[in-house]
């Protein structure tokens, strides 16, 4: 374009910001009337002046626009507003093959925990209110009962997360003092968060003992000085390490922490409360075991094989819980209501281990039979290869789900799902299924599968709402020609 052509656009453009009207004059517009009766006449007037502010910088740039009238901007503003509106955390069908999704929120919580928490959303509650003596009380007390009956510790205290339990019990039995640990725990976690990382944060210094895949019980005796606050075992569940391997169990380590007189703290992570191997799962280590031989504390998660909200579950002796209870970090670290208010009453389904499976999501989604998810693939294939158009192929096929959020690491799941394909094979393909991806997870309910050996892969596992999956399908629309 010339020179004088440029000049011509911008003149052109600033031209027709010369008529834009004011912002009272779109306000009284009557659509936009209704959106201030709608939204709040604060909000949309500064969204108009946003909108407005964004068509000048673009005129001076040189863009043009079609209209400018005071209608087409009340449309635009509509718009706006809605895009501004669409919640930034939703719901979304996990069809990633991944059960305990640590990037979709892990568990999914039962009906009993969801309606626990609505009520205690909705109303005062007696967080820290001891009702009995009309004197304030302590948020532990709500579920401290109930941990101690399924695990059978003497105490317990509950914080957001279970790193938050590992920092707060090193912070409060070894802070300036020596922490031994096994070199084949060193684990690290999503994020880059690591063991050695924790203990330095918790003002401890770790000593490492052994070696990567081979620990013995001398490695800890040799280990411990008078400055030894801590021996900690970490359940390495988010991998495994297979062949020449030796470690000390919790029993040995138990009996050597006893007799140098320091407490031996045990990290289980993802902290199952039953044994999965009743159900057909591989078994996790649960710490009630772990206390039963001679854990003085024990931390795992809320919100993986628990199957219940985002909290840090410490468990042990009276002695040992009192201290991490008043250290200074454990109100830093203390849970809401709301997850106090879901943790109890997914702790209360384990008192009923006959319903277990059927009320708790978790269980059920990993001991959902393969036949089962195989038919609900043959069902939803045609809907989807329906919807995705005839680039593509969509196929039922036999796949493997894990169960994620680190546990169990090399266990895999019989499944089932769909297997996208595009039906050339020209070089362009993995675009395509990129931009079927990026469609999927455009829908109202995003759809979220895996690309892997050049097809999208949607593992139906975790897909328990068929009918709304199905439904809003046709919304893909079709897809540009690449």
């Amino acid at each position: 374009m010339s020179t004088a052509a440029v000049e011509s656009t911008v003149r052109g453009s600033k031209d027709q910001l010369a008529t834009l009207p004011s912002v009272d004059r779109i306000l009284a517009n009557r659509a936009v009337a209704t959106l201030i009766e709608r939204h709040g006449r604060t909000f949309v007037t500064r969204q108009a002046r946003a909108l407005l502010g964004e068509w000048r910088e673009a005129a001076f740039a040189g863009q043009t626009f079609d209209s400018l009238g005071v209608d087409a901007i009340a449309d635009a503003l509509a718009t706006r507003i809605a895009a501004r509106l669409v919640p930034a955390l939703k719901p979304v069908f996990n069809l990633t093959g991944t059960v305990l999704h640590t990037n979709l929120g892990r568990a999914v919580l039962a009906e009993e925990a969801i309606a626990r928490v609505v009520a205690a959303a909705g109303a005062p509650a007696n967080l820290e209110f001891d009702l009995g003596s009309g004197a304030r009380g302590d948020r532990d007390t709500l579920v401290e009962a109930l941990l101690c009956e399924l695990t059978g510790a003497e105490a317990a205290t509950v914080v957001n997360n279970n790193a938050a339990g590992v920092l707060l019990t090193v912070a409060a039995l070894a802070s300036r003092r020596e922490v031994v640990v096994s070199r084949g725990e060193l684990v690290e976690i999503g994020g880059a968060f690591r063991i050695p990382d924790v203990v330095r944060s918790a003002g401890a210094r770790m000593v490492e003992v052994g070696t990567t895949n081979r620990t013995h019980p001398r490695d800890y005796i040799e280990a411990i000085t008078p400055r030894t606050g801590l021996l900690l075992k970490v359940h390495t569940s988010n991998y495994e390490v297979r062949g020449f391997t030796t470690a000390v169990d919790e029993r040995t380590l138990a009996e050597v922490a006893r007799r140098a007189g320091v407490p031996l703290a045990v990290d289980l992570g993802s902290g199952s409360l039953v044994d999965l191997a009743a159900y057909g799962l591989p078994r996790e280590p649960l710490p009630q075991d772990a206390l039963a031989q001679g854990a003085d504390v024990v931390t795992f998660s809320g919100d993986k094989l628990l199957g219940g909200p985002q909290a840090g579950l410490i468990v042990g002796r009276r002695t040992a819980i009192a201290k991490i209870r008043k250290h200074p970090l454990k109100r830093a670290l203390r849970t809401s209501k709301l997850t106090i208010a879901a943790l109890e009453a997914t702790l209360g389904l384990y008192r009923h281990p006959e319903t277990l499976a059927e009320r708790l999501p978790t269980l059920r989604l990993l001991t959902r039979g393969a036949d089962e998810i195989a038919a609900l693939a043959q069902r939803v294939a045609p809907a989807l290869t329906s919807a995705i158009g005839d680039r593509f192929a969509a196929t039922p096929a036999a796949l493997e789900s894990q169960i994620g959020s680190g546990s169990l690491p090399v266990a895999v799941l019989p499944s089932a799902g769909v297997v996208v394909r595009c039906r050339s094979s020209r070089k362009s393909s993995g675009r395509e299924l990129q931009a079927l991806a990026a469609r999927l997870r455009a829908l109202p309910v995003p759809v979220l599968g895996r690309i892997a050996d050049d097809a999208l892969v949607l593992d139906l596992r975790t897909l328990t709402e068929e009918a709304a999956f199905v439904a809003q399908l046709p919304l893909l629309g079709p897809m540009e020609t690449p």
